[in-house]
């Protein structure tokens, strides 16, 4: 039987390409040895359709091999846009965090100075507030001083004065007393004079 002598059988459009060349093995295989030879009787005509079904099957193959190039090229360019999206997003997330830390330091610096200006300022205003309440008890002393003083014055004053008028009324009940006595003398020696009168009237 040679090729073209009988038809052949409708070839499916999609094959196993591994399937087929197997089957071509197995007919190499399978076919009856020449003695005493390497050769063997091959059946042409399924050999051909072998070869028919792989060729047939080529084009097809080839194509889903191409698509599957082009597909990995198209998800190699994908996976790579991805890629450098995710890279440019890190990259964004990195300044945003780089920045957000800036701004953190300078708030934390901030802060800082504020703290540190508050702490002035309240040691200021406490020396301050000492200072005035140390004036304030001087001030104080001083006049609390001064009125006791003023007081041991005015009351030194009061005594003297009380003194010298308690001097001043005694003396005029001294003088007083006096012109009395002076006048009870008087009386008692004009009486002594009356009686040593009449005494030496009645004698004579």
């Amino acid at each position: 039987m040679t090729y073209g002598d009988a038809p052949r059988e409708p070839i499916p459009r999609e094959i196993d390409i591994h399937r087929e060349l197997n089957r071509m093995e197995e007919l190499v295989l399978d076919s009856p040895r020449v003695p005493l030879s390497r050769f063997a009787l091959v059946d042409e005509e399924r050999l051909l359709e072998q070869l028919d079904a792989i060729r047939l099957a080529l084009p097809a193959i080839l194509q889903n091999a191409l698509n599957i190039v082009h597909q990995k090229d198209s998800i190699l360019q994908e996976t790579e846009q991805y890629a450098q999206e995710i890279i440019a997003a890190a990259e964004r997330r990195a300044m945003e965090i780089l920045d957000e830390m800036g701004l953190v330091r300078q708030a934390e610096r901030e802060a800082s100075q504020t703290r540190q200006q508050l702490q002035q300022e309240c040691t200021v205003i406490r020396e301050e507030l000492l200072a005035e309440m140390d004036q304030i008890r001087r001030q104080a002393q001083q006049e609390a001083d001064d009125l006791r003083q003023m007081a041991i014055a005015e009351c030194q004053e009061i005594q003297q004065g009380a003194d010298d008028y308690a001097e001043h009324v005694l003396h005029d009940m001294e003088q007083h007393l006096t012109a009395m006595l002076t006048v009870i003398r008087n009386g008692r020696q004009q009486l002594q004079g009356t009686d040593m009168d009449n005494t030496t009237r009645r004698l004579g």
